[in-house]
Parts: structure tokens; C-alpha cells; sequence
């Protein structure tokens, strides 16, 4: 299988999380893809332009963060992107509706400041800032859910993959106000998948 990727794609790297987690990373092909160049061959892989997109060992093109770690989970036979059954399945999904409306605003506000100085919207990028800020403040209470610290699932991937932008974005300095959301980046860090898919060692 090859999965095309760019460097600062917060939602590739989710999907590179998961093939480590599911140990085929070496299994996977990993490229880089140019995108938003008017003439780049990426476009003939996969029309919309997007990343993450997997092409399958048959040939067929998969694209959509969750659709990608849906596939490769049930090729594994590996219940990493499910939902559990009962109370949890429902916690789970507002953890992650939660996470993704980080991750999602986060790569608005990534996007603005990549463009041209003359281009940028302050508006969208003051929009966006506070945007993630407010969220912050909701994370700092909901790390504490048992389902934030058990075993890893898509809410916790979601949610560090998310924060992971404060390394392109030096304006997100959130840190020293959440501690405990600071505690917690800090004991996932080591984890492997998330270390072997930080964009210094990529």
C-alpha cells in the first residue's frame, strides 16, 4: 500500500499513528505528495488534491483520515477506530466530535498564516485563534475522562495530532495556562507512534 502524505498534515500523521500502532508501518509506503501546485503530478493519484490519501495493494484509492484508520483496522482485525458498545461508545464520540473541531480549526488557522502576508484574513485567523482557545478551556476539563488516559482510541490520537500543530503555529502557546492538557501531551510524547511520527524525526 503507499499512503501520500505532507510534512505539517496534521491528519496524515493520525493515519501514520495508526500504522504503528497496528505494526504495518513497514508494510506501507509512505510519500510525500505537493500539493497545491497547479501543476503537480499528485493530482493525477488523486483528483481532489488532499491528504491523507492510501491506494490500496488492489489499486483502489481511500481518502478521509477516519475512512483510511476504518480500513486499515478492519484489514488488521484491530478495534483501535471503533466505538465500544454502551456509554463509552457515546463518550467516546463526543470525545472525538470534540477533538476533530480542534484539529479541524487549528488547520484553518495553520492554513491562513501559510499563505501571503497580503492574503491572510485577520478576521478568519482571530476567528480560528479564539476558536482554540475556548476549546482549550473545555479539553482542560475532559482530559480527565477515563477514556482520555486508558487505552489509546481515536479521541486520544485525534486530540495530540491536534495540539501537535504548536510546532508550525507559534502563535498557539497554550501550555502554561492547562496544565493538566500539558501533562498529558507531555506522557504521550514517548509513546512510539507518536514519536516516530513527530515531523523532526520524518
Amino acid at each position: 500500500m503507499e499512503l501520500f502524505v505532507t510534512k505539517n498534515s496534521p491528519y496524515a500523521r493520525i493515519v501514520r499513528v495508526v500504522t504503528y500502532e497496528l505494526d504495518i508501518e513497514d508494510s506501507i509506503t509512505v510519500s510525500h505528495a505537493k500539493t497545491r501546485k497547479a501543476d503537480s503530478p499528485y493530482y493525477t493519484i488523486n483528483p481532489s488534491g488532499r491528504v491523507p490519501y492510501l491506494v490500496s495493494d488492489d489499486g483502489i484509492g481511500i481518502e478521509g483520515t477516519d475512512t483510511i484508520c476504518e480500513y486499515l483496522c478492519a484489514a488488521s482485525k484491530n478495534s483501535l477506530w471503533s466505538y465500544p458498545n454502551g456509554d463509552d461508545g457515546w463518550t467516546l464520540r463526543r470525545l472525538h466530535s470534540l477533538a476533530h473541531s480542534s484539529l479541524e480549526g487549528l488547520s484553518v488557522w495553520l492554513r491562513e498564516t501559510h499563505r501571503p502576508k497580503n492574503e491572510q484574513s485577520s478576521t478568519i485567523i482571530e476567528h480560528e485563534r479564539a476558536r482554540a482557545f475556548r476549546l482549550l478551556g473545555e479539553w482542560e476539563r475532559s482530559i480527565t475522562d477515563p477514556l482520555m488516559s486508558g487505552e489509546l482510541n481515536r479521541a486520544q490520537i485525534t486530540l495530540f495530532c491536534a495540539l501537535g500543530i504548536e510546532k508550525f503555529l507559534p502563535e498557539f502557546e497554550w501550555r502554561g495556562a492547562h496544565p493538566a492538557l500539558h501533562a498529558y501531551m507531555n506522557r504521550q510524547a514517548n509513546r512510539s507512534s507518536f514519536f516516530n511520527t513527530d515531523e523532526t524525526n520524518f
